[in-house]
This record gives structure tokens, sequence and C-alpha cells, in this order.
């Protein structure tokens, strides 16, 4: 059993584009993300201020709007037009969840596709389908990265997907797709989970449940990639797979925390990059 390090990775894809920013910068382009936060949500904020790291760490320009719980949807909406009008910003991202009385999918619509490095516009959504995108959905695109990692062929291989939202499952079961592996997704209502997941040869969790994976479940050496963040009985951090009881069953898998959590910053640094050369003219 080998141990995917999340955060080797990481900073690999952060070298990466802290190395091709610098490259634009001498070409006079600064890739600029703006991020909005509506709010007091303390896994947000969490959230924001890793953000505002990582484009200092990676030499982007990043400016934050954090508004007040009370704000209008007008107010938002106003803010999302203005920002897509500014050619200073490359990406535009709102943290998610909003409160209660704001509708997450009419700000969603309006962020400009060509600034939608979060890549939840239904424009983005449908390139993903197609297999003819310029942004990939954070998460999945860093589990990827992962996979990618630990030297596995995904092509032919059977993956399994638990969970099925529109943010990590639907699109991550498209990219492994898109690899030629042969996908199944199963979710909540799926009957004989453990059945379909023995025969997975990579096996991606994402249903929000602490320690929902057990070895019993697993195929040997197969590579576990977990996605969960939960709190056990404990209130220790831990993930969707029961880890210490399926470790030594697989050939590789990702550590909650220090797995998939430090990529989805990483790939949104990715994300903006990709947005700043596409509005500047600039391919590949």
């Amino acid at each position: 059993m080998a141990i995917i390090d999340g955060k080797a990775v990481s900073k690999a894809v952060r070298e990466r584009v802290a190395k091709e920013t610098a490259e634009l910068k001498e070409k006079g382009i600064v890739p600029g993300l703006a991020v909005i936060i509506v709010g007091e949500d303390p896994a947000s904020q969490v959230y924001v201020r890793n953000k505002e790291k990582a484009c200092e760490e990676v030499g982007f320009y990043s400016e934050k709007f954090a508004l007040p719980e009370s704000t209008t949807q007008e107010e938002l909406n106003a803010l999302v037009k203005a920002l897509n009008a500014r050619k200073d910003i490359n990406g535009i991202l709102c943290q998610l969840p909003l409160p209660k009385h704001l509708d997450d999918k009419e700000v969603i619509n309006l962020i400009d596709p060509a600034k939608d490095v979060d890549a939840f516009h239904p424009v983005n959504v449908g390139t993903i389908m197609i297999g003819d995108y310029n942004f990939l959905p954070c998460t999945p695109a860093g589990v990827m990265e992962l996979i990618h990692s630990t030297g596995v062929d995904v092509c032919g291989k059977k993956a399994v997907v638990i969970g099925r939202s529109n943010i990590v499952g639907k699109p991550m079961a498209m990219l492994l797709l898109h690899e030629n592996a042969t996908v199944e997704i199963t979710h909540s209502r799926t009957q004989n989970l453990a059945d379909i997941t023995k025969e997975a040869d990579i096996l991606v969790a994402a249903i929000g449940k602490a320690k929902f994976v057990t070895a019993d479940m697993l195929k040997d050496g197969a590579v576990v990639i977990d996605v969960g963040m939960n709190r056990d009985e404990n209130g220790k951090l831990c993930g969707d797979v029961d880890f210490e009881a399926v470790k030594d069953k697989c050939s590789f898998i990702t550590p909650v925390p220090g797995g998939v959590g430090p990529m989805t910053i990483s790939m949104l640094m990715q994300n903006t990059l990709t947005a700043a050369k596409i509005q500047n003219g600039i391919n590949g």
C-alpha cells in the first residue's frame, strides 16, 4: 500500500502555475482572481483565506469581496456583472453555500463562462460532458492529478464513483470516462453497493458519510481516492473511507486530511491561469 501525498502533488501543480505566471508577467499580464463571500460562515472564511494565500504563493492578483449576510440578490448580481466587465479580473468565484435568501444558481449563471474558474456554469458543464473544455471543476481535476501521480493507467480500468453531486460525482465520472475507464456511478439509492464497489480498480468516494467505505467493499489492490471531509465520533477529521481498516487492501490510497483537500485550491489556481491565458489570446 502506498499513500498518495496530496500535499506533494499540490505543491508540484502550484510550482508549475507560479513558473507560468512569472512568464506571463514578463509579457505584462498578471492573472487576477476575484473571490466573493457573503456572510460569516466559518468554514467558508477558512476556504477563502486559503485561496488568498494560494494566489499570493503563485503570484496572482487577488481581490476579496466580503459582503454582509444582509446582501440582496440585486446587489450580489450587480457585483458579478461589474467583475465580468473588468479586464484585470480573469476568474470569478462565489464561495458557496450562500445565505438561504440568495439563489446560488442565479449567481453562477451570471458569471461569464470565460471567467467561471469553478466550472459550475451550465456552458462549462456542457463542455465537460462533450470533452471539449477549458476548465474542469477543481475537485475532480485534482483527483485526476492524484491518480496520474500513481502511474496507474486509467484506460480500460473499472472505475466506481460513490456520489452523484454536480460538483464532484457527475464531473468525476466524465473525467474518468474521457480517459477510457469503464465508469459506474453509485449513490444512496444504489442496491447491493458493495457488490459494485468490489469490482472497482479505481474507487472514488464522495458521499459525505464518515468511514462509509469498509474493507469488505474493496477489491485487493484497488486505487482508493477519498473526497470526503467529515468528523468521526471523536470529532476528528476523517474521510468517507475507513482508512485504517482498508489501507492494507489498497495499492494506493489518499489520506484525510492531506489527500484531495490541498488539490482543490491548486486546481483553482490552474484554472485562473488558463483563464488569463485565453482572455489574453495565449494558447497552450
